[in-house]
């Protein structure tokens, strides 16, 4: 079974994140973890990483995050275009949802076990 090298990004605090990490090791996937804090995506990787979700941009955001409420980006967000946007969450790797997991062909945002198994799951 060939394993993919995947590119984590992380907050270390959140369960999440780590719940997520966790299985993709126990899958055997090598990881390269970025804390999303410190080092979050700039705009040009993460519109690559946007459409190859598959997902909108507005299920990137972190909604249930504090920034996400004390900007009020609920209200302000209809009213952005795309490049606003993604400058938004360039600017603020606290507003991505995460953990975002990206292999240069597949990315998924956040950790649900069934999706992982059907992306990350498979032999390559």
């Amino acid at each position: 079974m060939r394993m993919a090298h995947l590119k984590v990004y992380h907050y270390p605090p959140c369960s999440t994140c780590r719940k997520a990490i966790k299985w993709l090791k126990a899958h055997g996937h090598e990881l390269t973890l970025v804390n999303i804090a410190e080092r979050p995506p700039g705009v040009a990787e993460l519109k690559e990483m946007t459409s190859l979700s598959g997902l909108a941009l507005r299920k990137w955001f972190n909604t249930s995050g504090e920034v996400y409420k004390r900007e009020n980006l609920k209200e302000v967000l209809p009213n952005l275009g795309e490049p606003e946007q993604l400058e938004l969450l360039a600017g603020n790797g606290m507003l991505i949802k995460r953990p975002v997991v990206c292999s240069g062909d597949a990315v998924t945002v956040g950790f649900r076990e069934e999706e992982y198994e059907q992306i990350w799951g498979q032999e390559g």
